[in-house]
Protein backbone atom coordinates (compact mmCIF):
# COMPACT_ATOMS: atom_id res chain seq x y z
CA UNK A 1 0.00 0.00 0.00
CA UNK A 2 2.35 2.17 1.08
CA UNK A 3 4.33 1.79 -2.62
CA UNK A 4 1.29 2.62 -4.67
CA UNK A 5 0.44 5.58 -2.60
CA UNK A 6 4.15 7.07 -3.61
CA UNK A 7 3.84 6.26 -7.24
CA UNK A 8 0.52 7.75 -7.07
CA UNK A 9 2.14 11.01 -5.74
CA UNK A 10 4.72 10.82 -8.35
CA UNK A 11 2.33 10.42 -11.01
CA UNK A 12 0.22 13.74 -9.59
CA UNK A 13 3.28 15.65 -9.53
CA UNK A 14 3.66 14.93 -13.40
CA UNK A 15 0.35 15.95 -13.97
CA UNK A 16 1.10 18.76 -11.98
CA UNK A 17 4.07 19.40 -13.93
CA UNK A 18 2.14 19.71 -17.19
CA UNK A 19 -0.48 22.37 -15.85
CA UNK A 20 2.27 24.00 -14.90
CA UNK A 21 3.62 24.31 -18.42
CA UNK A 22 0.38 25.01 -19.85
CA UNK A 23 -0.41 27.73 -17.44
CA UNK A 24 2.59 29.68 -15.71
CA UNK A 25 4.80 29.17 -18.40
CA UNK A 26 3.52 31.22 -21.13
CA UNK A 27 3.46 34.23 -18.73
CA UNK A 28 7.03 33.01 -17.67
CA UNK A 29 10.90 34.90 -18.12
CA UNK A 30 13.16 32.50 -19.50
CA UNK A 31 14.93 32.65 -16.08
CA UNK A 32 11.59 31.42 -14.35
CA UNK A 33 11.01 28.97 -16.29
CA UNK A 34 14.68 27.32 -15.35
CA UNK A 35 14.25 27.96 -11.70
CA UNK A 36 10.22 26.34 -12.12
CA UNK A 37 12.13 23.40 -14.03
CA UNK A 38 14.31 22.69 -11.24
CA UNK A 39 12.10 23.29 -8.37
CA UNK A 40 9.77 20.56 -9.74
CA UNK A 41 12.46 18.14 -10.52
CA UNK A 42 14.01 19.10 -6.65
CA UNK A 43 10.77 17.90 -5.83
CA UNK A 44 10.49 14.95 -7.96
CA UNK A 45 13.63 13.08 -6.52
CA UNK A 46 12.61 13.87 -2.66
CA UNK A 47 9.16 12.01 -3.77
CA UNK A 48 11.23 9.18 -5.56
CA UNK A 49 13.49 9.30 -1.78
CA UNK A 50 15.92 10.31 -3.27
CA UNK A 51 19.18 13.72 -2.08
CA UNK A 52 21.09 15.12 -4.60
CA UNK A 53 24.92 16.02 -3.87
CA UNK A 54 26.83 17.94 -6.51
CA UNK A 55 30.44 17.66 -6.59
CA UNK A 56 32.85 20.51 -8.28
CA UNK A 57 30.14 22.84 -9.26
CA UNK A 58 32.35 25.64 -9.60
CA UNK A 59 33.40 24.15 -12.81
CA UNK A 60 30.19 24.41 -14.32
CA UNK A 61 29.57 26.36 -17.77
CA UNK A 62 26.15 27.70 -18.39
CA UNK A 63 26.05 29.04 -21.55
CA UNK A 64 27.05 27.57 -25.41
CA UNK A 65 28.09 23.88 -23.86
CA UNK A 66 27.43 19.98 -25.21
CA UNK A 67 27.06 18.66 -21.66
CA UNK A 68 27.62 14.90 -21.57
CA UNK A 69 27.10 12.26 -19.32
CA UNK A 70 26.68 8.31 -18.24
CA UNK A 71 23.24 7.28 -18.53
CA UNK A 72 21.81 4.76 -15.92
CA UNK A 73 18.05 5.45 -15.68
CA UNK A 74 14.93 7.79 -16.28
CA UNK A 75 15.86 9.48 -13.40
CA UNK A 76 18.51 10.94 -14.88
CA UNK A 77 16.86 13.29 -16.37
CA UNK A 78 15.78 14.91 -13.25
CA UNK A 79 18.88 14.30 -11.32
CA UNK A 80 20.39 16.81 -13.90
CA UNK A 81 17.46 18.87 -14.32
CA UNK A 82 17.72 19.61 -10.56
CA UNK A 83 21.48 20.66 -10.67
CA UNK A 84 20.66 23.19 -13.88
CA UNK A 85 17.67 22.35 -16.45
CA UNK A 86 19.29 21.34 -19.74
CA UNK A 87 17.31 20.16 -23.00
CA UNK A 88 17.98 16.78 -23.89
CA UNK A 89 18.62 14.45 -27.10
CA UNK A 90 15.59 11.86 -27.30
CA UNK A 91 14.34 9.16 -28.94
CA UNK A 92 11.32 9.73 -31.52
CA UNK A 93 9.40 7.38 -29.65
CA UNK A 94 9.15 9.25 -26.32
CA UNK A 95 6.97 12.11 -28.61
CA UNK A 96 3.99 9.68 -28.52
CA UNK A 97 4.27 9.61 -25.14
CA UNK A 98 0.97 10.31 -22.95
CA UNK A 99 1.78 13.42 -20.91
CA UNK A 100 5.61 12.71 -20.98
CA UNK A 101 6.11 13.37 -24.38
CA UNK A 102 3.97 16.80 -24.90
CA UNK A 103 5.79 18.14 -22.17
CA UNK A 104 9.25 17.07 -23.76
CA UNK A 105 8.41 18.80 -26.48
CA UNK A 106 7.52 21.72 -24.88
CA UNK A 107 11.05 22.09 -23.03
CA UNK A 108 12.89 21.64 -26.23
CA UNK A 109 13.67 18.35 -26.79
CA UNK A 110 15.54 17.24 -29.64
CA UNK A 111 14.32 13.77 -30.96
CA UNK A 112 16.33 11.57 -33.01
CA UNK A 113 14.83 8.66 -35.47
CA UNK A 114 17.55 5.89 -34.33
CA UNK A 115 16.45 3.76 -37.80
CA UNK A 116 17.37 6.54 -39.92
CA UNK A 117 21.01 7.72 -40.59
CA UNK A 118 19.79 10.37 -42.46
CA UNK A 119 18.24 11.33 -39.27
CA UNK A 120 21.68 11.86 -38.08
CA UNK A 121 22.73 14.53 -40.13
CA UNK A 122 19.46 16.61 -39.25
CA UNK A 123 19.98 16.17 -35.55
CA UNK A 124 23.90 17.65 -35.67
CA UNK A 125 23.39 20.43 -37.46
CA UNK A 126 20.00 21.22 -34.77
CA UNK A 127 22.35 20.73 -32.00
CA UNK A 128 25.25 22.79 -33.48
CA UNK A 129 22.92 25.49 -34.09
CA UNK A 130 21.48 26.01 -30.84
CA UNK A 131 25.05 25.36 -29.30
CA UNK A 132 26.38 28.66 -31.31
CA UNK A 133 22.89 30.23 -30.47
CA UNK A 134 24.36 30.00 -26.61
CA UNK A 135 22.17 27.01 -25.43
CA UNK A 136 23.21 24.07 -23.50
CA UNK A 137 22.07 20.76 -24.67
CA UNK A 138 22.65 17.24 -23.26
CA UNK A 139 23.36 13.84 -24.91
CA UNK A 140 23.97 9.98 -23.13
CA UNK A 141 26.72 8.97 -25.38
CA UNK A 142 26.56 5.36 -24.68
CA UNK A 143 23.35 5.36 -26.59
CA UNK A 144 21.55 2.82 -23.94
CA UNK A 145 21.26 2.64 -20.01
CA UNK A 146 23.59 0.51 -17.35
CA UNK A 147 23.69 -0.74 -14.61
CA UNK A 148 26.26 2.21 -13.48
CA UNK A 149 28.90 0.39 -12.47
CA UNK A 150 31.22 1.09 -15.77
CA UNK A 151 30.67 2.57 -18.57
CA UNK A 152 29.86 1.45 -21.85
CA UNK A 153 31.91 2.65 -24.86
CA UNK A 154 30.75 6.26 -26.23
CA UNK A 155 29.51 6.68 -29.67
CA UNK A 156 31.15 9.62 -31.11
CA UNK A 157 28.46 11.08 -33.61
CA UNK A 158 27.15 13.58 -30.67
CA UNK A 159 30.38 14.95 -30.60
CA UNK A 160 30.45 16.25 -34.00
CA UNK A 161 27.76 19.04 -32.83
CA UNK A 162 30.32 20.12 -30.40
CA UNK A 163 33.15 19.86 -33.12
CA UNK A 164 30.76 21.90 -35.54
CA UNK A 165 29.58 25.19 -33.10
CA UNK A 166 33.38 24.95 -31.73
CA UNK A 167 31.58 24.86 -28.16
CA UNK A 168 33.04 23.36 -25.34
CA UNK A 169 31.95 19.86 -24.16
CA UNK A 170 31.61 18.89 -20.25
CA UNK A 171 31.06 15.95 -19.12
CA UNK A 172 29.13 15.06 -15.95
CA UNK A 173 29.05 11.73 -13.87
CA UNK A 174 26.08 9.90 -11.98
CA UNK A 175 26.50 7.66 -9.37
CA UNK A 176 24.04 6.58 -7.18
CA UNK A 177 24.48 5.34 -3.38
CA UNK A 178 22.19 3.73 -0.50
CA UNK A 179 21.60 4.28 2.84
CA UNK A 180 24.97 2.15 3.49
CA UNK A 181 27.48 4.53 1.49
CA UNK A 182 27.30 1.32 -1.28
CA UNK A 183 26.73 2.27 -5.10
CA UNK A 184 23.13 1.52 -5.60
CA UNK A 185 21.87 -0.47 -8.95
CA UNK A 186 18.04 0.07 -7.64
CA UNK A 187 17.57 2.87 -10.11
CA UNK A 188 18.79 1.10 -13.26
CA UNK A 189 16.71 0.83 -16.01
CA UNK A 190 17.93 -2.15 -17.97
CA UNK A 191 17.54 -5.00 -19.76
CA UNK A 192 13.40 -6.03 -19.98
CA UNK A 193 12.60 -4.13 -17.93
CA UNK A 194 9.38 -2.06 -18.17
CA UNK A 195 9.04 1.40 -16.73
CA UNK A 196 7.20 0.19 -14.10
CA UNK A 197 8.69 -2.47 -12.63
CA UNK A 198 12.28 0.02 -12.94
CA UNK A 199 9.83 2.68 -10.86
CA UNK A 200 9.28 -0.58 -8.25
CA UNK A 201 12.78 -0.97 -7.79
CA UNK A 202 13.50 2.08 -7.37
CA UNK A 203 11.28 2.94 -4.78
CA UNK A 204 12.16 -0.20 -2.78
CA UNK A 205 16.02 0.70 -2.58
CA UNK A 206 15.55 4.39 -1.39
CA UNK A 207 16.88 6.70 0.37
CA UNK A 208 19.43 6.84 -2.17
CA UNK A 209 21.87 9.95 -2.76
CA UNK A 210 22.00 11.36 -6.29
CA UNK A 211 25.68 11.91 -7.27
CA UNK A 212 27.00 14.44 -9.50
CA UNK A 213 30.32 15.24 -10.59
CA UNK A 214 31.02 17.95 -12.85
CA UNK A 215 34.05 17.74 -14.87
CA UNK A 216 36.46 20.21 -15.87
CA UNK A 217 35.11 21.18 -19.97
CA UNK A 218 36.51 19.81 -22.52
CA UNK A 219 37.72 22.42 -24.91
CA UNK A 220 36.42 22.90 -28.31
CA UNK A 221 38.70 20.17 -30.58
CA UNK A 222 38.21 19.27 -34.64
CA UNK A 223 38.20 15.63 -34.19
CA UNK A 224 34.70 13.96 -32.41
CA UNK A 225 36.61 10.79 -31.61
CA UNK A 226 38.82 12.49 -29.89
CA UNK A 227 36.53 14.40 -27.56
CA UNK A 228 34.27 11.36 -26.96
CA UNK A 229 37.74 9.34 -25.48
CA UNK A 230 38.53 12.59 -23.47
CA UNK A 231 34.78 12.78 -21.98
CA UNK A 232 34.73 9.02 -21.17
CA UNK A 233 38.20 9.48 -19.11
CA UNK A 234 36.69 11.89 -17.23
CA UNK A 235 33.64 10.43 -16.64
CA UNK A 236 35.42 7.10 -15.58
CA UNK A 237 38.00 9.24 -13.41
CA UNK A 238 35.22 10.95 -11.57
CA UNK A 239 33.13 7.80 -10.91
CA UNK A 240 36.17 6.79 -9.13
CA UNK A 241 36.74 9.73 -6.76
CA UNK A 242 32.45 9.42 -5.79
CA UNK A 243 33.01 5.93 -4.95
CA UNK A 244 36.35 7.06 -2.64
CA UNK A 245 38.90 5.39 -4.59
CA UNK A 246 40.18 8.84 -5.42
CA UNK A 247 39.81 12.15 -3.65
CA UNK A 248 36.62 14.23 -4.48
CA UNK A 249 36.44 17.76 -4.35
CA UNK A 250 34.05 19.40 -1.87
CA UNK A 251 30.47 18.28 -2.68
CA UNK A 252 27.26 20.63 -1.53
CA UNK A 253 24.10 18.45 -0.94
CA UNK A 254 21.31 20.01 -3.04
CA UNK A 255 18.52 22.05 -0.96
CA UNK A 256 15.30 19.36 -1.34
CA UNK A 257 13.02 21.81 0.76
CA UNK A 258 11.38 23.69 -2.40
CA UNK A 259 7.95 22.93 -3.11
CA UNK A 260 7.89 25.69 -5.92
CA UNK A 261 5.61 24.71 -8.89
CA UNK A 262 7.64 23.56 -11.74
CA UNK A 263 7.68 20.59 -14.88
CA UNK A 264 8.79 17.51 -15.41
CA UNK A 265 11.20 16.81 -18.45
CA UNK A 266 12.36 14.26 -21.00
CA UNK A 267 13.65 10.74 -21.10
CA UNK A 268 16.62 10.85 -23.25
CA UNK A 269 17.64 8.32 -25.99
Amino acid sequence: MRLAWRKARLVGHLLHGMWTVATRFPRASASERLELNRAWSLKMLRLAGMKLVVHNDEARLDRGVLVVGNHISWIDIYVINAWRPTPFVSKAEIRNWPVVGWLAQQLGTVFIQREKRSDAKRIMHELASRLMAGEIMCVFPEGTTSNGEKLLPFHANMFQAAVSASCPVQPVCLMYEDALGRQSTAPAYIDDMTLGDSLDMLLRGTPLTAHLYVCDALAPGADRRVLASEAQAAIEAALHRIRGEAPVQAAAQVSMDRDEDALPSQRPA
